[in-house]
């Protein structure tokens, strides 16, 4: 359910494919994310997304001012799996706060694979 907004000029809608973007744009910022995933994994492999479709490697549930994120993302080979989760968690919640004003109640991330070659 969308988020909606009342002002004096009018109203503003700030719907679940908009927090889900944004959600997977801050992630794949952060060091140690190859990029992310699709939510299902077809063979026991893990599809990479290409960064038109971010938002599919996200589940949002919205409820009222409050936002929970699932992410299905692919780290890079070498680096702690629990930093860079940990580097994520923050980022996501930081950038949804500020740019939406919805406040982030959970953030969950899912490994979907590992991925062996350079990090940005």
């Amino acid at each position: 359910m969308p988020k909606e907004y009342v002002t004096d000029s009018g109203k503003i809608t700030i719907s679940e494919e908009v927090v889900a973007t944004v959600a997977g744009v801050a992630a794949t910022e952060c060091y140690g994310i190859v990029g992310m995933a699709s939510r299902k994994i077809k063979d026991g492999i893990a599809e990479l997304l290409g960064r038109e479709s971010l938002s599919k490697g996200v589940e949002v549930e919205l409820d009222g001012n409050k936002v929970k994120v699932r992410l299905y993302i692919v780290v890079g080979y070498g680096t702690r799996i629990s930093e860079v989760a940990k580097n994520v968690v923050e980022q996501v919640k930081y950038k949804i706060e500020s740019s939406t004003g919805l406040e982030v109640q959970h953030v969950d991330i899912r490994v979907q694979g590992v991925k062996v070659g350079s990090l940005k």
